[in-house]
């Protein structure tokens, strides 16, 4: 009974996070409204974030991993920090920009299905047919939603589509070839670290590359940074990582298939975002293929 309790906890949990994660592309899509730019709200997302990932990686210096790691392995921390952190979320700031944000999420929701096929050509893993069968079905959800979508807001959504699938190519990245070295470091070690040196590069990038004053914006832009960094951000990662512990990350990937939902719910709610039919349906088709992914790693 106790077993039991603890594990819908966990479920409780898990989608807590998962709609909080949900939660970002809507804020940031509000921040959008204030003449805000991709770069200018990243960069207060991570300067908000900054602080508890320092706090993180000093409480935790001292964590014990597996096995120790060397000077390399810290090269390419940093290395998997840029992509999966810094490109990953530069990217999908940017497509933010030019399509809605229940498009985003159902685009970022591929990433599964891109860690199989990179899983293929540079581990030489087999894909079975049920994970060729859900891959299908993901990326003909996408053209479904897709081709509706580009004959009502025009061709900019394709450009929008192609930030955010950069955005899953580079996320998915991170996780395969950083999967070596998470127990080098510990899960939450690993994680602070590699999130303090995308803070690094984005306020790098921000000092070259922008002219807008950081004091410049409305007190609305700096509340939604705010927002986003500690209720899109940190709050749900450590969410989503309790929710593994206590019910496996089997199961933690089906519930995962509430995101692009509660993505399209708080869309409708707070930007009166509306999908039409065929595009609910495309979504729909690529919740089902990430789920049969998700039914394959539970088997």
């Amino acid at each position: 009974m106790e077993n039991k309790k603890q594990f819908w906890l966990g479920v409780l949990i898990g989608i807590t996070g998962i709609v909080l994660f949900s939660s970002k592309a809507v804020m940031v899509k509000l921040a959008y409204n204030y003449q805000v730019d991709a770069i200018s709200i990243l960069l207060l997302r991570m300067l908000f974030s900054f602080p508890f990932y320092i706090i993180i990686a000093y409480l935790y210096r001292n964590q014990n991993a597996i096995v120790k790691p060397n000077f390399k392995d810290y090269l390419w921390l940093l290395f998997f920090g840029f992509v999966g952190y810094y490109l990953a979320s530069y990217f999908d700031f940017v497509g933010l920009t030019y399509i809605k944000a229940s498009l985003e999420r159902i685009i970022l929701f591929l990433y599964p299905t891109i860690v199989i096929l990179l899983n293929k050509v540079f581990l030489k893993q087999p894909i079975t047919k049920i994970q060729t069968l859900a891959i299908g079905l993901t990326y003909l959800g996408i053209v479904i939603a897709f081709s509706d979508e580009v004959s009502i807001s025009g061709s900019e959504t394709y450009l929008g589509g192609f930030f955010i699938l950069l955005s899953a190519i580079t996320y998915a990245s991170y996780l395969v070839g950083s999967g070596w070295l998470i127990p080098k470091f510990g899960v939450i070690k690993f994680t602070a670290y590699a999130m303090i040196f995308s803070c690094v590069c984005v306020f790098i990038h921000y000092s070259i590359s922008s002219e807008i004053s950081l004091f410049s914006f409305s007190w609305e832009v700096y509340a939604l940074g705010f927002l986003i960094a500690v209720f899109a951000t940190v709050i749900p990662s450590f969410l989503v990582s309790a929710s593994i512990k206590m019910i496996s990350s089997s199961n933690f990937a089906i519930v995962a298939g509430i995101g692009p939902i509660s993505t399209i719910i708080l869309a409708a709610i707070f930007l009166n975002e509306v999908l039409t039919w065929l595009q609910l349906f495309g979504a729909l088709v690529v919740i089902i293929g990430i789920l049969l992914v998700s039914s394959k790693k539970v088997a």
